[in-house]
């Protein structure tokens, strides 16, 4: 029920600014910015914001465009990351990845567009929840410096780096820690920071997104090796393709799927730690581990 509320409130700021997209950007890039930003999705990553938010005490209204801004990133990548320069995808979500249901130039120009689309709608939260100068500043360099070289762009750098190489276990870890893991680390260190968190509380939430990011992508590899096209609503199948290192190819399906688990519990852990009490982070944690896709 949470995470079908979380992603109401954050489809809601999408659509919005999908409608001011033919304002900003000549066609067909608006078509593709709505088609990116508006397909079916888990959106875990506002939803964690906004868990990380109520969690340090957040109540404000007026969240959901800072969630939405992360939201908007991860958008963007997984258009750029489905290209065929880069992972060469055709589904996404169900459907044709971006740049199959329009063109290359179009899918990467509108990729462009989603990260300055992003810093549009940040700004606009900023300004909703009316925080000070320290904390604005603090919240827009978590995102992108979660989005950049040390994150998730780096990440998929070094997966590209890594196709036909058989990666030993902490490099891979390092390779997904960055590519799926920082965002996700940052969402929940965003929330905190949105609702006041403390230095320390907001190192807790980082330790916790740090981990369930990367069971987040463990479980991926298991239902990759375990479900189909269908049930994914993306290609299965594809790193192996790629001749990419898995933890699936490297643990095995059940040790993979108990490593996902044992680090989720150590997330949940880590609230626990620091006196953060959230029954929804420790439902999205294990939500995380047993998702159907």
């Amino acid at each position: 029920m949470y995470l079908s509320d979380a992603r109401a409130r954050v489809d809601a700021v999408l659509e919005r600014w999908g409608t001011r997209a033919d304002a900003l950007w000549p066609p067909p890039v608006p078509a593709a910015v709505r088609y990116s930003l508006l397909s079916t999705g888990k959106r875990l990553r506002p939803t964690l914001v906004f868990a990380a938010y109520e969690a340090v005490g957040g109540t404000a209204a007026g969240v959901e465009a800072i969630a939405a801004s992360v939201e908007v990133v991860h958008a963007y990548s997984l258009v750029h990351d489905d290209l065929p320069c880069m992972d060469n995808d055709d589904l996404r979500r169900g459907r044709p990845t971006t740049h199959r249901a329009f063109d290359v130039a179009t899918a990467t120009r509108a990729g462009y567009h989603m990260v300055a689309l992003a810093a549009r709608v940040l700004a606009a939260g900023l300004d909703t929840l009316g925080l000070d100068p320290d904390r604005r500043r603090a919240i827009a360099l978590e995102l992108y410096r979660a989005a950049g070289a040390g994150g998730m762009i780096g990440g998929q750098a070094l997966d590209l780096e890594a196709e036909g190489r058989r990666l030993p276990m902490p490099e891979l870890a390092d390779v997904h820690g960055r590519k799926t893991g920082a965002l996700i680390a940052a969402a929940c260190v965003i929330g905190g920071l949105a609702a006041g968190a403390t230095p320390a509380c907001s190192e807790a939430l980082r330790g916790y997104g740090a981990d369930v990011g990367l069971a987040f992508q463990i479980y991926d590899d298991v239902l990759d090796a375990t479900a189909t096209s269908a049930q994914l609503g993306k290609t299965a199948g594809k790193d192996a393709l790629l001749a990419k290192s898995t933890f699936v190819t490297l643990l095995g399906v059940g040790a993979a799927r108990a490593e996902a688990e044992r680090l989720a519990a150590r997330a949940v852990d880590r609230l626990r730690q620091a006196g953060l009490i959230s029954p929804t982070l420790v439902e999205l944690a294990h939500y995380i581990v047993t998702r159907p896709n």
